[in-house]
């Protein structure tokens, strides 16, 4: 319904109000019917729920199948081991990336807890949630407006409603009927649920209560939307998907292969599918992913970017698209004198600093001022000027009806009255000739155009001191005019035009007006300004047409809270990766619809930073540009991680295949397979994570998102590496008597091949062994520790009896050191070749591999 629309007349019969308000008996009979004026609340997952789901996992699944298998067979440790590696990934999923959905309660805290209504003639206080529509609403300064009313009488009434608006400055409101279609900031004839009243009274009728009123539809908007899948996580998802794919038709042939080959036995085949699923499933990456992603939380952490899901700062690299709110994310939220046009700027500045009702002693520092934005940014402009405040004998306060405030003052044995107040109003006001008042419109036109809000300054003297009153207030002075803005940050200039350089596009949405909007635009640098759609604009689009619109046009003004959220789901239709920054309560449903929700930590209302995914601690937006690089980063090394894993992963299973093809014992116990999957590869892929940053990582354009987190360069390079580690190693190990002996030399010689191709992997294409490689401090401790813990292994009497393992001469750590060696530069020299090829021809996107 569009109240604004409707005369008071027509409000009072659809809601069937008194203009006396509602007796007691008539409130409770339209509770029973519509219910309590409060937000609902969705239901939500309970805990064990929350615990369940990160056991959904594909590959986790299979473990747990796995370890199944091996009860069902009597090995009741390698099941135990199995299930453990399952639960630990399980819980620290679970207490890493959790999130807390409180934003419903945030808005449920924003709306007025008790409200004044007139009953019967008489007023009364009631608690906020009795309140029904037809209730007449009695409001005064510093109230919270408490259900969505339609006003019926002002006196000199301001709301402010950042809160779903995202713009600071009051909105002065009046009474009478709205002929056009508005956006909610354009409705003064309404007053809307959670909004703050700044000065000023006002009568008003309930039309909205509970889901039904603004802040409520934005509570349902922010149910509605559902929490995104990472890009991360959807390819581990896929890529996990592949691994089961292979491990089953790997299964599903061999059982065919050797049982109609050699007849094996039932319970044979159990465990040579079970160390088959065991070999080939990375169960330590989950971990080590978890590892490297809280690194990257903790490094952010420092940089003022709280991030609440690690998956999050990941996505931050991935990101194709900036939305942003203008008001405290890209400007300073501090209205700004930025224009001062005048011939006479003594008295302008003497106008400034006492034609106003926020300063009362000439002591009073300025930063402790609080109330109407514009006259503190006049304050603010004089405060060096030593000026001292005049005594007042009169003020006639600012009115939206006649649009100036005068003030009158004793000076030098003169009576003098200040005027501020609406250029067009003072200029008719005051004595100018015909050139004048054209000359001073067009620059008032001029400042308007640049998007700032124009104030005209006047005076009058006299020799006596007289009444100050309106008529009094003619034949003025006209002495000039100001210009006032909330300015961009310095800080968001230079973070757009690196976002830029990364190839990532910026747009802003915002509740301000259009010339404002486009004028912040044009100073922040944002490329495509020629066009404004607003809010009005984007109502008469179809969906279709809307996503060839966000593709050209990076400003967007006069938007709602469902106009942002749309604008964020039509880019993320068109397969853009969407970052979305805030502060405001309507900024709350685009937050959580974004890939990444960003939220002001300082002056973010706390449903924003409920509903988003990293809150900037310093509400400086130049620290995404730090996010997006470190998010970059840690691709980067998680790929490298990856691409760490996989080989010995295959390269163990290889060798399970082809002791089954070969009618061989199986060469590696299930423990033996899980201490190089969980306990040396932990250690060594844990140094990746400390890899730095490329040099050219922010001047590359961001992943093409439908690529998945394996290039087919990635795909060749984890078979030939599985390959050098298997056959070499298997070789080497039938080459001796006795199984423990055998098992021994295998495990030793793959735990030696990850080493050195970890070290490989330090780089992707270049070479390895550069000067970054002594930065790395983890990686040396890793190989450390690695050393100790094989040696353990090796030589400790307890340790060899639970692994399996025997004691090895020198001249067996030298073959298969060898083998480690020739391991190394064979891929170094892959990498060269590679790279001399793709050099000369520009290949498609390889990852993110730079």
């Amino acid at each position: 319904m569009k109240w604004y629309k409707l005369s008071t007349e027509q409000v009072k019969q659809k809601t069937r109000a008194e203009t006396t308000g509602l007796t007691q008996q008539e409130r409770q009979t339209r509770l029973e019917a519509d219910g309590l004026n409060k937000i609902e609340k969705q239901e939500q997952l309970k805990p064990w729920q929350k615990f369940a789901k990160h056991f959904t996992d594909l590959l986790m699944i299979v473990l747990m199948i796995a370890a199944l298998l091996k009860f069902f067979t009597g090995d009741i440790i390698g099941g135990s081991i199995i299930l453990l590696v399952v639960v630990i990934n399980g819980l620290i999923s679970y207490w890493q990336e959790r999130k807390a959905e409180d934003s419903l309660d945030g808005l449920r805290n924003m709306m007025g807890q008790e409200s004044v209504v007139l009953s019967d003639g008489i007023q009364e206080t009631i608690d906020a949630e009795q309140l029904v529509r037809g209730d007449i609403v009695i409001l005064k300064a510093g109230d919270v407006v408490p259900a969505d009313l339609r006003l019926i009488d002002t006196h000199d009434l301001t709301i402010e409603e950042a809160i779903l608006t995202g713009e600071s400055l009051a909105v002065e409101k009046q009474s009478a009927t709205i002929e056009e279609t508005s956006p909610t900031g354009d409705q003064v004839n309404m007053a809307f649920s959670g909004t703050l009243v700044q000065t000023g009274s006002a009568q008003g009728i309930v039309v909205e209560i509970g889901n039904q009123t603004e802040i409520g539809k934005i509570n349902q908007a922010l149910q509605s939307v559902k929490v995104q899948t990472t890009p991360l996580i959807k390819k581990m998802h896929q890529l996990n998907k592949y691994i089961f794919q292979g491990i089953l038709a790997l299964i599903v042939f061999l059982l065919f292969f050797s049982s109609l080959r050699y007849g094996l036995e039932l319970n044979l085949m159990f465990s040579a599918s079970v160390a088959l699923i065991v070999s080939m499933i990375p169960e330590g990456l989950p971990a080590v992913l978890t590892m490297i992603l809280s690194m990257g939380v903790k490094e952010m952490a420092k940089e003022n970017a709280i991030i609440k899901g690690m998956p999050t700062i990941e996505t931050l690299g991935s990101m194709t698209v900036i939305c942003s709110d203008k008001t405290g994310t890209l400007t300073k939220n501090e209205m700004t004198v930025m224009d001062v046009l005048t011939d006479e700027p003594q008295m302008m500045k003497e106008i400034m600093n006492n034609c106003q009702e926020l300063k009362t002693k000439d002591d009073q520092p300025i930063e402790q001022l609080k109330g109407n934005p514009t006259e503190l940014a006049l304050l603010n402009y004089v405060k060096n000027d030593a000026l001292s405040l005049k005594p007042v004998l009169g003020k006639i306060p600012f009115s939206s009806s006649y649009k100036y405030m005068a003030t009158a003052h004793s000076v030098d044995n003169q009576f003098l009255v200040f005027v501020k107040g609406a250029p067009e109003v003072l200029m008719q006001k005051s004595q100018l000739t015909e050139t004048e008042k054209v000359n001073w419109e067009e620059q008032a036109t001029q400042l308007a155009e640049k998007g700032q809000r124009v104030l005209g300054f006047a005076y009058k003297a006299f020799n006596e001191p007289a009444e100050l009153t309106h008529e009094l207030l003619t034949n003025l002075t006209f002495v000039g005019l100001s210009g006032i803005i909330d300015p961009p940050k310095e800080s968001a200039i230079q973070a757009v035009r690196e976002a830029q350089q990364a190839g990532i596009s910026v747009k802003m949405i915002t509740g301000d007006h259009k010339e404002t909007a486009k004028a912040i635009g044009i100073q922040i640098g944002l490329k495509h300004t020629e066009n404004v759609l607003e809010g009005v604009d984007i109502d008469l689009l179809s969906d279709e047409e809307l996503a060839k619109q966000v593709q050209k046009v990076d400003v967007f003004a006069r938007t709602t809270p469902e106009h942002k959220l749309r604008i964020v789901t039509t880019l993320q239709k068109n397969d853009e990766i969407v970052g979305m920054t805030g502060d405001g309560v309507n900024d709350a449903p685009a937050l959580k619809k974004a890939d990444v929700g960003i939220a002001m930590g300082i002056k973010g209302s706390e449903v924003s930073k409920q509903a988003a995914d990293m809150v900037l601690a310093d509400d400086d937006f130049h620290t995404i540009a730090k996010a997006v690089k470190e998010g970059r980063r840690l691709f980067d090394n998680l790929q490298k991680t990856i691409n760490f894993f996989l080989p010995t992963a295959l390269a163990q299973g290889l060798i399970v295949i082809v002791a089954l093809l070969l009618n061989r014992p199986l060469p590696l116990t299930t423990v033996q397979i899980l201490w190089v999957n969980m306990a040396t590869t932990i250690t060594l892929s844990y140094a990746l994570g400390f890899e730095k940053a490329s040099p050219n990582v922010m001047k590359r354009p961001p992943r093409e998102t439908n690529a998945g987190i394996l290039s087919l360069y990635n795909v060749f390079r984890i078979f030939y590496v599985s390959l050098l580690i298997m056959v070499p190693a298997y070789l080497l190990s039938i080459q001796f008597d006795g199984a423990a002996l055998q098992q021994t030399i295998l495990l030793q010689s793959i735990v030696l091949g990850q080493a050195v191709y970890m070290i490989n992997c330090r780089e992707l294409l270049d070479p390895s062994l550069n000067q970054g490689i002594w930065k790395n401090r983890a990686l040396f401790i890793s190989l450390g520790v690695l050393f100790i813990l094989q040696a353990i292994v090796i030589f400790l009497p307890a340790a060899q009896q639970l692994i399996g393992t025997t004691s090895l001469s020198l001249n067996q750590q030298l073959l298969i050191f060898g083998n480690a060696l020739v391991l190394f530069l064979i891929v170094e020299l892959e990498k060269k070749i590679s790279r001399k090829l793709l050099s000369k021809k520009k290949a498609p996107n390889h990852g993110s591999i730079s």
